[in-house]
């Protein structure tokens, strides 16, 4: 069925891939000019936005990597949000792609490139016409839609630069940035709060301020330290792996380990998980709007009772006491989110027991004292790689969800997110370098 829809994929503007491989030189040159212009561009306003409007999804701004009122207010949710529908489909069978062949890559490709500019325009209709944008005047309403959908198919384009010639992706790339820059400036700004005249707005200074004062208030530093917190448990988490123990049946002598990683799925559950929230608390606002509040009241921009209030993330330890049916319900909901989205991460990644084994069969490695063969590697990899996939899903929910609750600068998923984003870019750095400075060891690798 999607194959019918090849003519209208090949139509669709595409960056073009390079036809060598790139230099590292070049590819830090990339990624540090999307990385300007996005910042550039979170500083273009929306015309027409009135300047009463509030920011409905402030809770999940550090995952949508997006900047309110600016043309990149959607951020990153059109991505996300058409990966969610692909992977749902595939995983489901609904859609027969093989990801591990070119071809069905290639249009899984198209169609999620398609699906993100279809989602960008409707994301941006709902938002306007529901109010979650709020328009100066009803005059402004289509300019508004029209200046977040320009918005956000250049967010796709960016994420497809970074991806073909850069390193990492645009999607954590820009997640980093938003909540790199949000730590910062929650941590060290000088100038005066809004909700407190007189006080810093950053944490530090106005926690030196208490101290001038002579009311020391520690409160201040508790999102502060939520942050090192989560750094230090995300930094330790990624380390923790399974080396599995090869040798090479062409090389004699040659022998090698291949790492299996905790966190096997990396982040993208939490992303996917908490895209999947977003759009709760935008269908919210549209079913309100038509008359049919069946997902919950949104009053003044913020879910107050049924499912889109229980699917709101708790941003303080005090709703534990206050309200812990919300925190349990969220926990749980979110956890196994995360839990369902590193499954179907893995088998669409071609990271699963049956693509890893085949991977290492075909390069001719063996595990020392074991037959080689494709079959012995999966039976090997299927001991492994479903448990580190539930476990690594678990774990990222419930730190994120553990984070968030700290109220920690950035949000706590925005923090675990970043941590985990900037770590896999050093690894790539750190290993496209090694590649540069010794050519070999490319040819060795096959790269």
């Amino acid at each position: 069925m999607i194959e019918k829809l090849q003519p209208i994929f090949s139509i669709l503007p595409q960056v073009k891939n390079p036809e060598h491989r790139i230099a590292f030189k070049e590819k830090l040159k990339w990624t540090g000019i999307i990385l300007i212009l996005y910042f550039l561009l979170t500083q273009v306003p929306l015309y027409g936005l009135s300047p009463l409007a509030v920011d409905q999804f402030s809770q999940l701004r550090a995952v949508l990597a997006g900047s309110f009122g600016s043309i990149l207010t959607l951020g990153i949710g059109p991505i996300v949000s058409a990966s969610i529908v692909l992977q749902l489909l595939v995983g489901g069978k609904i859609l027969k792609l093989d990801l591990s062949r070119h071809e069905d890559k290639a249009l899984f490709q198209g169609a999620q490139k398609l699906l993100a500019i279809i989602f960008t325009l409707f994301e941006a209709i709902v938002m306007v016409l529901t109010g979650a944008i709020a328009a100066e005047s009803s005059q402004f309403i289509w300019i508004l839609i029209f200046q977040m959908t320009i918005g956000g198919i250049l967010i796709i384009f960016l994420d497809e630069v970074v991806s073909k010639w850069g390193f990492g992706s645009g999607v954590g790339l820009f997640i980093a940035a938003g909540v790199s820059q949000e730590i910062i400036v929650g941590s060290f700004n000088i100038l005066s709060s809004p909700t407190q005249p007189g006080v810093p707005a950053g944490k530090i200074p106005a926690f030196i301020y208490s101290l001038t004062t002579g009311s020391p208030s520690f409160d201040y530093l508790i999102p502060v330290i939520a942050v090192i917190a989560v750094f230090l448990v995300v930094v330790y988490a990624e380390s923790m792996r399974i080396e599995i123990p090869l040798s090479s049946g062409r090389v004699k002598g040659a022998r090698g380990k291949y790492p299996l990683r905790f966190i096997y799925a990396s982040n993208m559950p939490v992303i996917l998980a908490s895209a999947l929230l977003l759009n709760v608390q935008l269908f919210a606002n549209l079913f309100q709007k038509i008359g049919y509040p069946i997902l919950g009241t949104i009053v003044n921009g913020q879910a107050v009772s049924g499912l889109a209030y229980l699917l709101t993330p708790p941003r303080s330890l005090d709703v534990l006491f206050t309200d812990p049916l919300h925190v349990i319900v969220y926990g749980v909901v979110f956890i196994a989110m995360c839990i369902v989205f590193a499954i179907l991460w893995v088998e669409l990644s071609n990271i699963g027991p049956k693509a890893v084994a085949k991977q290492l069969h075909d390069m001719g490695m063996q595990i020392p004292g074991f037959r080689s063969s494709r079959r012995q590697f999966e039976k090997i990899m299927k001991k492994y790689i479903p448990a580190m996939t539930v476990l690594g899903g678990a774990f990222v929910g419930l730190l994120a969800f553990g984070a968030d609750l700290t109220g920690a600068l950035g949000g706590g998923t925005g923090v675990l997110l970043t941590v985990g984003i900037v770590y896999r870019l050093y690894e790539e750095i750190a290993q496209e370098q090694l590649m540069d400075m010794h050519p070999m060891l490319r040819k060795f690798l096959g790269d």
